[in-house]
Formats: C-alpha cells, structure tokens, sequence
C-alpha cells in the first residue's frame, strides 16, 4: 500500500481509475471486515477528487473501529472526512466531527486537525474562529513571535475582542 502511495504522483489524472484499480486490489487483500481496505478506498476516492464516493468509506471504516486497529489512521480518516465533507457542503457536520479532536491525544497530525477545522468553519462564516485556529497552530512554529501571534489566534475569539 505505501508502494502504491509512493507512485501516486506518477499517475496522470486520466488514469485517477488505473489509480484507485490498484488500491482496490491491495485493500481486497485485507480481511473482508477490515477497516482499513475501507480507509485506503477512501483516500484513493478523495486523492482524485471525488469526495462524494470517500465520504461514505471513511464513514463505513470508521464505525468498523478504524481508530482502534490504528489511532492514527483513525485520526486521518476524521481530518479528510472533514474536508470531504465541506467539499460536498456538508462543512457543519466536519466541524462537529474534528473539534471533539482538539481535546483528544496530542499527535504530528494536531496542525492538520486546526487546519481543516478552520477550513469547515471558514465555510460557515466563522472566519475569526477559523483564523484563531491556524494563528494557534502556526504560532509554535514561527522562529520568534510565538507568545504574541498565540495571544492574538486568543484574542480573536474572546468574548467582547
């Protein structure tokens, strides 16, 4: 599978179906109730743009318990079926799913969760929420100015700001 991953870029958009024809095959070698041939669908449906066929996989792999064969597999199927789902206008039901997520498990995927939060929020007019959210997350990074840009991502949010 991370073969098949690796070569992705290699493939032209007019063989996205070649594409997924691989990961198809890959995933049926997995055990017909695995999660995770579930998730590798998804991805491959939403890498080639059509994230209304993903959003039902990363749906399906989830309820299967894709978060207790691999929390962080886990975590990136929420991250993508959020932004899946403000593909499709749904960025409402992105939000619900991903905040639960900035209170969970610190990982290298945390920048990602605020990121495409502040992308569903920024969908439902909430740009400040949104705008705090990437300030939070850029801040820590940033070689000087961390305090001050995690004060203003605060400030942007606060009541009567």
């Amino acid at each position: 599978m991370a073969a098949a991953w690796a070569a992705f870029d290699d493939y032209a958009e007019d063989d996205a179906g070649d594409f997924r024809a691989v990961i198809d095959a890959l995933a049926a070698e997995l055990p017909e109730d695995s999660p995770l041939g579930l998730f590798e669908r998804a991805c491959a449906w939403d890498s080639t743009g059509h994230s209304d066929k993903a959003v039902p996989l990363y749906r399906e792999a989830l309820d299967r318990g894709l978060s207790e064969v691999s929390r962080y597999k886990g975590r990136r199927a929420k991250i993508q079926l959020s932004s899946s789902l403000r593909n499709i206008g749904q960025a409402e039901e992105g939000v619900k799913l991903l905040t639960p997520e900035l209170d969970g498990p610190s990982d290298e995927l945390d920048d990602a969760v605020r990121a495409c939060l502040a992308l569903c929020l920024s969908s439902l007019g909430r740009d400040r929420e949104g705008l705090s959210l990437v300030l939070g997350a850029l801040a820590p990074h940033l070689p000087r100015y961390q305090r001050s840009m995690a004060n203003y991502a605060r400030l942007l949010v606060e009541p009567g700001e």
